[in-house]
């Protein structure tokens, strides 16, 4: 272990972060129950704000993430480590964005949480190139959170195109 572990706040404040909030603990499919733990602050992330600040929120989460994937995956010695979930928060927030905001009126917040957490999670364990490329190549904070971008945005397209294709049907 190279990384400071002795409690320090900085260090606690990146486990918190890293584990977001301590979901990453789960001791089955801790990126699923990340993923699910991402919803709380989704939902009224969607629901009531405008673009911009989703925007905003997203990237502070991606640059705190790959700041505290780094400390945790040092600090317990594998850098993609299962209980490091962050990521999973922000490709979530990508994958369920996308096709609200594409979709505009149309988009029911709970068929497109449904329909993006089942396409993310597809994603995010399948690892189509290019995220399989980034998730063996990438050994730091930022990999383990570009893997999960682009998941997150493979998922939104993907989602947005299932949502609108049942549109389109029950029109």
């Amino acid at each position: 272990m190279t990384e400071n572990t002795d409690g320090t706040v900085g260090y606690r404040i990146a486990i918190l972060i890293a584990s977001w909030f301590g979901s990453g603990f789960a001791p089955k499919a801790p990126g699923t129950v990340g993923s699910l733990a991402a919803l709380p602050l989704i939902w009224p992330l969607l629901y009531f704000s405008p673009l911009w600040l989703v925007a905003v929120v997203t990237i502070f989460l991606f640059l705190a993430g790959t700041w505290a994937a780094g400390v945790a995956g040092r600090a317990w010695g594998k850098v993609d480590h299962g209980s490091i979930v962050i990521d999973e928060v922000v490709g979530m927030i990508l994958a369920v964005s996308i096709p609200f905001y594409l979709l505009g009126q149309w988009a029911d917040l709970p068929t497109v949480v449904a329909v993006s957490f089942m396409t993310f999670r597809c994603f995010d364990i399948a690892k189509p190139w290019p995220v399989s490329l980034i998730d063996r190549h990438m050994k730091t904070g930022m990999g383990v959170m570009l893997d999960d971008v682009a998941a997150g945005l493979y998922a939104g397209g993907v989602s947005a195109a299932l949502l609108l294709a049942g549109i389109v049907i029950t029109l």
